[in-house]
């Protein structure tokens, strides 16, 4: 981290970069004012001019981090030699160098050149993509700045890029601080810094009109003047200027351009398991096969640029290409034909391998318009003024607090007032109020307190509070029976289905000092506003959707058990078997459980009520822990530890900035329908990525065995390393059709995972039986070329080997598209074009001018003939292994219950798709 003395005014944070001015620096022990920080960046409260941020902006660079400034190309291709594969490869065409194998060395380094050549291009081409699509959700703050000197300052949004040192901006609950800022004014503001500091809880932040010398030994971070870049405000509002931007901030010096690297997604874990699986058995190829020539044919290093290409044969050297352009294409179409945007490649396949998405139900679930049901006091009985009460918390709150956005619950109150009119919620108008300070909600609190001035109550400040009903009984002056009473009487109300804000309030003598959390004690307890969700048109349908492809779904919501399980029982979402109620698990249950036991009830129950912030990133990390691929849709700040946890973290477009920017993607719109296609779209990518793994290691696999098994049993090697290799670049060059491919139907219908151990079982099956249709070729070659012998017999057993080995290697990707109707596997497309061009260059690469180059010759007619029956017996046993493997990998993998009952509903709709 970069180290600058306290005393430099306008740099404590990080420093200044060089397009912003300086004062002179003062004393160590100072600490300096709003007023010596404007003049020392050369600005002022009513902000920069345009001109002057155009200026300092094109000194400075753009506010970005070092992590997400563009990497140029060639740093960009030398990076891809970091893939295991592509490293392995590299050594492997060393190893053939070092012993004078040319010939062989040149084809491994060609291989290897190229795959990162491909690689590098289509990452670029990618990362273009994606932050085309990233700019389409990119967090915006609002700036102060001035046309001229004679104009008014004038709020804007702007790009946080765009932003420089010497910019005034204002801070709202829901914004992340887009830069290291001094604060000019503050109210009630409260920081996330838990990135930088470790902390769990908010800070409080606050301006300092004067110098304070007791902070002058303080830390940055302790210091309520300042706010640092990767904190989040979690409530009130403030106005700042910035100090240090892009690499100069705190946050960058801590995390060393590493921002953006978090936990190994499941799609990294996956691959990475399968790739290191590969790589062990190739390491042990060549020792084996150097063994295995030395001690049944006496032959030594001569052997080792076989063995060298036989390693080769089992890489996948097309992965990261096959990967990088099926994600991107996969992206690209979900933003253009359904507007979501998917921030982070890999978390594509991880939305297709999600099998359960927690959720809250406000604004999913139901409609974001809540509607006041009743307003009563403390003995049920109805009472306009408690909603009067409301009303004015509501207003002022509103008016005052410098919210992003309305809440809905106070849009719910007010709405009432409207249409009703004063009369009908009480006997005065809340606009007859004035209000003098607000304290706003917070999920910390989970109440919300107005300060207003009463008509006819001068020296008199009234507090009113509304929110959580344990949190505002909590903050009432009364015994504990009378609490108790209450509480039950809410828990009867919210059982019902209905929400519940509880209200109070107290009367204070009038004084000029801000008011605080502490302020809110002694309170008189007016009494209950309950309210009802609406479900949203949509949701019912939209759960039975993801049911069917096999996606759970939980809510984790901050409402009352029963007013959480009355939702989920209107619309069918419930454990099959069990009543809504007993899916229901509160958050003081969860703080009785081990994360063992956590993992096992999270699994088994449906909603999650009374959370708070924490519990919904323990019920989540709690899911993963149990082996589930997890997404979890969230849109306020109260939601970032959970977005973080989960495998795929969701938002809507219009989330707080803080959400959003936490978000692997973003949804056009709050929506289950959305998330459905996103799900899809992943399962598409993963489909074809699953695809080119069977395919090609199996085929891969078999051709090593019967390689090793005829090198064994032959006086000659079965094939020339040259041979294999430009065998195994025709195939790769093949391969790259999976990227267009369009999978089955039957990989839509379920989560789709990369599970090494299935991977093997199937490889090794597959394998094998490639592995006899080649073995099966032996006895082709010898009827075919009984008469021939010496260099002649040689080099057309290597041709009728090559010219075998493609025409399988095609039918195999042609007929393991598993899960395919008859009509699909009818269908053209990219693969089979493919495949058929690889049918070509395997029978005519040998009868061409380059096919005696690579030591091949001309085959005989009876060979083609002969190679005929063997393809089609071959094709006939591969197309039973795979129906076999179809019906046990589908008799393996049973529905969940949310699955079944989702079946039931509606396989009409999921065929119209």
């Amino acid at each position: 981290m970069n180290s600058v003395p306290e005393s430099r005014p306008a740099s404590a944070p990080g420093h200044v970069t060089t397009g912003a001015p300086t004062a002179a620096v003062p004393g160590p022990d100072v600490v300096p004012t709003p007023l010596q920080t404007l003049r020392a960046l050369g600005s002022g409260p009513r902000g920069l001019l345009e001109a002057e941020a155009e200026i300092r902006l094109t000194r400075t660079g753009e506010n970005v981090l070092p992590a997400r400034r563009p990497v140029p190309w060639p740093r960009r291709f030398l990076r891809s030699l970091r893939d295991p594969f592509t490293s392995v490869l590299l050594c492997l065409g060393l190893v053939s160098a070092l012993v004078t194998a040319w010939g062989t060395a040149c084809v491994i380094l060609a291989l290897v050149a190229v795959s990162c050549l491909l690689r590098s291009t289509e990452e670029h081409r990618a990362d273009r993509s994606t932050q085309a699509l990233r700019e389409l959700v990119a967090t915006t703050a609002t700036v102060v700045r001035r046309a001229s000197d004679d104009s008014p300052p004038r709020e804007r949004e702007v790009p946080v890029a765009d932003l420089v040192p010497g910019d005034v901006i204002r801070l709202m609950p829901g914004d992340l601080v887009p830069a290291d800022v001094q604060l000019l004014r503050a109210d009630g503001l409260t920081v996330h810094q838990s990135a930088l500091t470790g902390e769990s809880a908010p800070v409080v932040k606050q301006a300092l009109d004067l110098a304070d010398p007791a902070l002058s030994g303080a830390g940055p971070f302790a210091q309520p003047q300042w706010c640092f870049q990767g904190s989040s405000v979690t409530s009130g509002s403030g106005k700042a200027v910035i100090v240090a931007t892009g690499g100069e901030t705190r946050f960058a010096a801590a995390h060393d351009g590493r921002a953006g690297h978090g936990r190994a997604s499941a799609f990294d874990r996956s691959v990475r398991g399968i790739s290191w699986t590969l790589i062990r058995f190739m390491l042990l190829t060549p020792p084996l096969v150097l063994m295995a020539n030395a001690a049944l044919r006496g032959r030594g290093l001569e052997t080792l640029p076989f063995a060298v290409a036989v390693a080769v044969g089992l890489t996948p050297e097309m992965l990261p290409v096959i990967v990088t352009t099926t994600l991107a294409r996969g992206a690209a179409r979900l933003a253009r034909t359904s507007g979501v945007i998917v921030k982070r490649l890999p978390a594509l396949h991880d939305m297709g391998a999600v099998d359960v998405l927690c959720l809250d139900k406000t604004g999913t679930l139901t409609e974001d318009r809540p509607v006041v049901a009743a307003a009563t006091d403390g003995k049920d009985q109805a009472d306009p003024d408690v909603l009067r009460w409301a009303a004015v918390n509501a207003l002022w709150t509103l008016q005052l607090a410098d919210l992003p956005a309305a809440d809905a619950l106070d849009e719910a109150v007010l709405d009432v007032v409207d249409t009703d009119g004063p009369g009908a919620a009480g006997s005065v108008d809340p606009d007859a109020y004035e209000g003098v300070a607000v304290l706003p909600f917070d999920p910390v609190r989970r109440v919300a307190t107005a300060v207003v001035r009463r008509p006819g109550r001068l020296g008199v400040h009234t507090l009113v509070t509304k929110g959580a009903v344990e949190a505002v009984l909590d903050r009432c002056a009364m015994d504990g029976d009378e609490r108790d009473r209450l509480l039950a009487l809410a828990d009867r109300k919210a059982a019902s289905g209905l929400r519940l804000l509880a209200v109070a309030r107290a009367d204070r003598a009038s004084r000029a000092g801000a008011y605080t959390p502490a302020d809110e004690r002694g309170l008189t307890f007016l009494g209950l506003v309950a309210l009802r969700d609406v479900p949203a048109p949509s949701a019912a349908d939209a759960l039975g959707v993801l049911a069917r492809r096999g996606v759970r779904v939980k809510v984790l919501t901050g409402d009352h058990p029963g007013t959480a399980a009355r939702v989920c029982a209107d619309l069918g979402l419930r454990a099959e078997g069990r009543s809504g109620t007993d899916d229901v698990v509160t958050a003081e249950l969860v703080d009785t459980l081990s994360d063992a036991e956590l993992a096992g009830v999270a699994d088994r129950a449906v909603v999650f009520a009374r959370c708070t912030p924490e519990h919904k990133a323990r019920i989540v990390s709690a899911l993963r822990a149990g082996g589930r691929t997890t997404g979890f849709l969230g849109d306020g700040v109260n939601d970032l530890p959970a977005l973080h946890a989960a495998d795929v973290g969701l938002c809507p477009r219009n989330a707080v900035d803080v959400a959003r920017e936490a978000a692997d993607v973003v949804l056009a719109e709050k929506d289950l329908t959305a998330i459905d296609r996103a799900v899809l779209a992943g399962r598409r990518s993963s489909g074809n990525i699953a695809a080119y793994l069977r395919i090609t290691l199996s085929s891969n696999l078999g051709n090593v065995i019967a390689m090793l098994t005829a090198g064994l049993m032959l006086p000659f090697l079965p094939m020339l390393p040259a041979q294999v290799l430009v065998q195994n670049l025709c195939f790769d060059a093949a391969q790259l059709a999976f990227a267009f491919d369009r999978p089955p139907a039957s990989v839509l219908r379920r989560p789709t995972a990369l599970r090494p151990r299935d991977f093997l079982r199937f490889i090794t099956g597959f394998g094998l039986l490639n592995a006899a249709a080649d073995l099966a070729t032996f006895g082709v070659l010898a009827l075919a070329l009984h008469n021939a012998s010496g260099d002649g017999g040689e080099a057309a057993f290597h041709a009728g080997w090559f010219t075998e080995n493609l025409l399988t290697q095609a039918l195999v990707m042609v007929l393991l598209r598993t899960g395919r109707s008859a009509a699909e596997r009818r269908a053209g497309g990219p693969l089979r074009a493919a495949a058929a061009g690889l049918a070509a260059v395997g029978v005519a690469l040998p009868l061409t001018p380059l096919g005696p180059l690579l030591g091949m010759s001309a085959l005989p007619p009876v060979y083609y003939l002969l190679l005929g029956s063997v393809l089609g017996l071959y094709a006939v046993g591969l197309t039973a292994a795979r129906r076999r493997y179809e019906r046990r990998h589908h008799a393996d993998v049973p529905g969940t219950a949310n699955e079944r009952v989702g079946a039931s509903r509606g396989a009409r709709s999921d065929r119209t798709r």
